[in-house]
């Protein structure tokens, strides 16, 4: 079995981290009654003996040795100690190796230039020599995943830099992202400066990003949280999802405290466990990471997925019998299942994946889509453009679920309104002096990372036409060497 990297940059990207753990540790324990270091755990947990001060890895084996002290796969960077502190005195603590961390005391002041070249040059021995041992301590490594928001200084800064240091030592292993983009209300003044420059290590480095808006969570959190139907329930009408939805609160983690965004964070977590379960555990027909670029990106820079999660809320969040297995599909392309704020249904599929988890059998898969299919757009050209993957071990609390990727150009209305509120700001040349002050900084980085976001727009814009039956010629697809 693969092994794979988590990377935590800034305090978004921490507290995600440490969700996913909780959660990751909560399923292998469901599953794991033994206290054995098999081939589940080792794809994502090291097993190693402390005992002389020093940790040292133990081998999987036969995989039926006993867990010593299991280690996350995980490195931890922050300019700004606090979040990561906190982590390693909270009850999670243990789980992370010390010799894993990346941090700083001033921070990154929410200026990409300050965490890209200031403190990613600064740190870039550093964090080579803590992925190498990283990578060493892997039999099969196959994914970095980086977790980060788009919006502040480290985050965008920092993890871009790390993206840059991935493709050049690491050029063979999967690169993928979860970006977490700022809301139209965000509180930090200079975040479509960072987003947007951002975008353009995004879009030149990673083989596949997952974006995720704030707003989209706030408004499932919300919805959770106060109890309100979401469209698709209305619809139904099926009972309200009650408060302290078990997708979203902290309940039956190792963590019982809820943190500011700890909801919001848990339902990134779900989407990052359901992505991995296919790593983590055996299936009938398991996705491996790598199927999902082969497959959900035609071309090089479109490799971004528009993510959902069904259901929203476990079966002792609503006063329902058992949801039939067919809602679950229609919800996962209903627009307010969606992690962006976007409606899939109404723009036009390159091509889309359904992880599902559980009892389910691959007969229920290809029937809902052939039911969903007339009411979903596919390009002319990748009118079969599906991929499925079935793990047969459900999340706790749950029957079953379904994460869908989907390659759609509904991502570019995201796109459009980040564009929109960073040229607001670079006519009027606001805050630039922040940015430009910074050594190694260059002004003309704001007008290309300004072009390669107009270029990505542009390229979903020629998509789009293909639903008025016009072939796209120009967009560049991937070659084969």
């Amino acid at each position: 079995m693969t092994q794979s990297v988590v990377i935590q940059v800034g305090q978004c990207g921490n507290q995600i981290g440490c969700r996913f753990w909780d959660l990751a540790l909560r399923e292998h324990a469901q599953c794991n009654k033994n206290g054995v270091y098999d081939e589940p755990l080792g794809s994502f947990f090291r097993n190693v003996d402390s005992r002389h001060g020093k940790c040292s890895d133990i081998p999987l084996g036969d995989g039926k040795g006993k867990i010593k002290n299991l280690k996350a796969r995980a490195v931890l960077v922050d300019m700004e100690e606090g979040v990561v502190s906190e982590l390693l005195k909270g009850p999670l603590g243990e789980v992370f190796d010390h010799q894993q961390l990346i941090t700083d005391v001033s921070g990154s002041g929410n200026n990409w230039a300050v965490g890209n070249k200031l403190y990613g040059n600064r740190y870039k021995e550093q964090i080579s020599e803590t992925l190498c041992k990283a990578a060493e301590s892997c039999d099969c490594l196959q994914t970095f995943f980086l977790l980060h928001s788009m919006g502040g200084g480290t985050g965008s800064g920092v993890g871009t830099k790390l993206l840059e240091i991935l493709q050049d030592e690491y050029p063979d292993i999967h690169r993928f992202t979860i970006a977490v983009y700022p809301s139209g209300e965000d509180d930090v003044i200079t975040s479509p400066y960072n987003s947007v420059l951002a975008m353009k290590e995004l879009t030149d480095k990673a083989d596949c990003v997952i974006p995720v808006e704030n707003q989209a969570l706030l408004d499932i959190c919300e919805k959770a949280s106060s109890g309100h139907k979401t469209s698709s329930q209305s619809a139904r009408g099926s009972s309200a999802v009650r408060r302290d939805s078990e997708i979203t609160s902290s309940k039956g983690g190792v963590s019982q405290r809820s943190k500011p965004f700890d909801d919001m964070n848990n339902v990134v977590a779900h989407l990052l466990l359901n992505l991995t379960s296919a790593s983590r555990f055996e299936g009938d027909l398991n996705v491996d990471l790598n199927e999902i670029t082969m497959n959900l990106v035609p071309y090089p820079r479109l490799h971004y997925l528009v993510s959902a999660i069904s259901p929203l809320y476990t079966l002792k969040d609503v006063g329902l019998p058992p949801r039939r297995l067919d809602q679950i599909f229609s919800d996962a392309f209903a627009h307010d299942y969606q992690l962006i704020k976007a409606d899939p249904k109404h723009s036009l599929y390159l091509a889309c994946a359904l992880i599902l988890r559980g009892k389910v059998d691959i007969s229920d898969i290809r029937r809902n889509i052939d039911r969903l299919r007339s009411s979903l757009h596919f390009v002319h050209w990748n009118q079969e453009g599906w991929k499925t993957g079935l793990c047969s071990v459900p999340p706790v609390g749950q029957p079953y679920s379904l994460l869908s990727l989907a390659n759609n150009t509904c991502f570019k209305h995201s796109l459009t309104n980040l564009r929109d509120s960073f040229v607001k700001l670079y006519k009027r040349k606001a805050h630039l002096h922040h940015y430009t002050q910074v050594d190694g900084m260059d002004a003309d980085l704001f007008t290309e990372s300004l072009e390669s976001l107009s270029s990505l727009i542009a390229e979903y814009d020629k998509l789009d036409t293909s639903f008025h039956g016009m072939p796209v010629a120009e967009v560049p697809r991937l070659k084969i060497l």
